[in-house]
C-alpha cells in the first residue's frame, strides 16, 4: 500500500478522468439509474461558504445534503415522468431519470444547525457556516 498526496490538482486531475470515462463507457448505474457527478462551485466568503450544484429534474423532496464536520455530502434523484396524453406514442426519449450523488471538503468545518439549502430552476445553493466544532447532522432543502 502506498499513499499519493491529494492536492487541488490531482483532485481536477481525478474529475477530468472520472468526466472521460463516463463519456466513453456512460455513466456508473445505481440501482439501475444513471448516476451523475454533478459540477458544482464553491465560494468562500468571511463567514460562510456558498456552494451551487446542478440537478436539473430534481425536487426539493428528493435531495438529501449531510454535513459531518467539513465533509458534505449531497444526493438526489429525479422521478420519472411520463408526460404522454392518451392516444400519444413515444417516438425517441434522450431524457432519463437520473441519481446524482456528490461528496466534497471544504477547508474549515460547517455550522449544520445554521446551514441551509434552497433548490430553485436545477441549481441547489447551499449556504454553509464556518464553525468550529464538529458534529454530524443533516439539512433540510426549501
Amino acid at each position: 500500500m502506498f499513499i499519493v498526496p491529494s492536492s487541488r490538482e490531482t483532485r481536477q486531475f481525478h474529475r477530468l478522468f472520472d468526466d472521460a470515462f463516463e463519456r466513453v463507457f456512460g455513466p456508473a448505474a445505481v440501482e439501475g439509474v444513471a448516476s451523475r457527478s454533478p459540477a458544482l462551485d464553491v465560494v468562500e466568503g468571511e463567514r460562510a461558504y456558498t456552494v451551487k450544484l446542478e440537478m436539473p429534474g430534481v425536487a426539493k423532496e428528493d435531495v438529501r445534503v449531510s454535513i459531518e464536520g467539513r465533509q458534505v455530502s449531497v444526493q438526489a434523484q429525479a422521478q420519472a415522468q411520463d408526460e404522454r396524453k392518451e392516444g400519444e406514442r413515444l417516438v425517441y426519449r434522450e431524457r432519463s431519470v437520473a441519481s446524482f450523488a456528490r461528496s466534497f471538503n471544504l477547508p474549515s468545518e460547517v455550522d449544520q444547525a445554521e446551514s441551509g439549502a434552497k433548490l430553485e430552476h436545477g441549481v441547489l445553493t447551499l449556504t454553509l457556516p464556518k464553525r468550529s466544532a464538529r458534529s454530524a447532522a443533516q439539512i433540510t432543502v426549501m
